[in-house]
């Protein structure tokens, strides 16, 4: 008889937090099924480019390397206040510097992943092979 009293007054309550948090709840919920639909699109439409797999590679190796760094600084000879940019320890006096490093560091290291992907592939078939 308790027992059936507490178990009803835990649902009755759960029920009450469930729709007292319902809206974040289905804003998650929306969100998850809104990044599940772009990738399923993207996917989809990666199926019809031929380049999908190195734009892939890509954004990975855009994402290993490291951002520009913005920060001002003073002139040595004027002492005026000068933004300047920072990227792997290099400064830049012009953002297009910075990110044209950037962006050779990025296809570095795509290149260098499909320099090593022989390699990788031929370990991978003898493993399977074994």
């Amino acid at each position: 008889m308790l027992s059936d009293l507490l178990t009803t007054a835990a649902l009755l309550l759960a029920a009450l937090l469930l729709y007292r948090f319902r809206a974040p709840i289905l804003m998650r919920l929306a969100r998850f099924d809104a990044r599940n639909v772009a990738r399923r699109h993207e996917e989809m439409q990666d199926r019809r480019d031929q380049l999908a797999h190195y734009k892939h590679t890509l954004r990975l190796a855009e994402e290993q390397v490291e951002d520009v760094v913005t920060f001002e600084a003073q002139d040595e000879r004027t002492g005026q206040l000068l933004t300047r940019y920072v990227f792997e320890g290099e400064t830049f006096a012009s953002s297009d510097e910075a990110e044209a490093s950037r962006q050779r560091a990025i296809v570095s290291r795509a290149r260098a992943f499909y320099a090593e992907l022989p390699v990788a592939l031929a370990q991978a078939r003898k493993d399977k092979l074994n």
